[in-house]
């Protein structure tokens, strides 16, 4: 995860389902989380995991794709999308929490609401959706809602070695 810059990473070996071994990105602008998982089936096999190639996943090239972002006043920055991240993200939470930005396609699947939802539990009124066209996550000035908070972020944090493995 990148917070305004500063990364923080988190490496965990254990036993999962073949449902929780997933790869995503998502960025909020100034907040970005990728998991990067290598899974397999066999007893001590993790044991052959290259944990320092997973850890050095480059996330931070730049695509093509362009997405709105929320900072504190509105939801009008441009972001410029990294990696596998080809999708713009709009979450909302109620009618007072929003956020913007770019995802990968797994973000954006029933696969990924399924994982999280085994994971955490949402909010009422959480709506998250994805489009594919440059900025098609639409602006949106501040008196429509409030900007990201890190409460909302908490949806797509990649909980799910700390959870399965506390």
């Amino acid at each position: 995860m990148i917070l305004s810059g500063a990364k923080s990473e988190h490496i965990s070996k254990g036993c999962i389902t073949s449902e929780l071994c997933i790869n995503y990105s998502v960025s909020y602008g100034a907040y970005r989380i990728v998991q990067n998982s290598k899974c397999c089936s066999e007893d001590l096999c993790n044991a052959q995991i290259n944990y320092t190639k997973l850890a050095s996943y480059t996330f931070s090239t730049p695509n093509r794709k362009k997405c709105f972002s929320c900072d504190e006043e509105n939801c009008m920055k441009t972001l410029k999308c990294a990696g596998d991240e080809n999708y713009c993200i709009d979450v909302k939470v109620g009618v007072t929490m929003m956020s913007k930005g770019c995802a990968s396609k797994l973000v954006c699947s029933d696969q990924f609401s399924s994982v999280m939802s085994q994971l955490t539990s949402r909010p009422p009124g959480t709506k998250i959706s994805c489009c594919r066209g440059n900025y098609c996550n639409g602006a949106s000035s501040p008196s429509s809602t409030s900007s990201t908070s890190p409460t909302l972020l908490l949806l797509l944090v990649p909980l799910l070695f700390s959870i399965l493995f506390s």
